[in-house]
């Protein structure tokens, strides 16, 4: 069975940075692709960064430049660093595997999730 644990949210002041993981196990893990996903209250799961077998990434607009995605293969585990966190980064960071479209920031093309970490940003 596909298990996906975050670990590593928290609260920051606007500015700070933060670095989510997620440990993966009961599958194949590097030839899946992953993806960070967040959700705010009342808004709408959104695709934050998402990373191929191969190491190719996609990033959402609003956080390019500033969040990073990264897998280390041999850990079995996903990361995502974020820096320059903003008051609209606050939301719940969910990690997102085995996706059937290639590095995609699209909720229903992924098919096993965690339970998510929160990460809230205060200005």
């Amino acid at each position: 069975q596909v298990m996906l644990v975050e670990s590593g949210g928290g609260s920051v002041q606007a500015g700070g940075s933060l670095r989510l993981s997620c440990s993966a196990s009961g599958w194949t893990y590097n030839r899946r692709d992953m993806g960070w996903f967040r959700q705010a209250p009342g808004q709408e799961r959104e695709g934050v960064a998402a990373i191929d077998s191969g190491g190719s990434t996609s990033y959402a607009d609003s956080v390019k430049g500033r969040f990073t995605i990264s897998k280390d293969n041999a850990r079995n585990t996903l990361y995502l660093q974020m820096d320059s966190l903003k008051p609209e980064d606050t939301a719940m960071y969910y990690c997102a595997a085995d996706a059937f479209a290639p590095r995609s920031l699209i909720r229903y093309h992924y098919n096993y999730w965690g339970q998510g970490t929160q990460v809230t940003v205060s200005s």
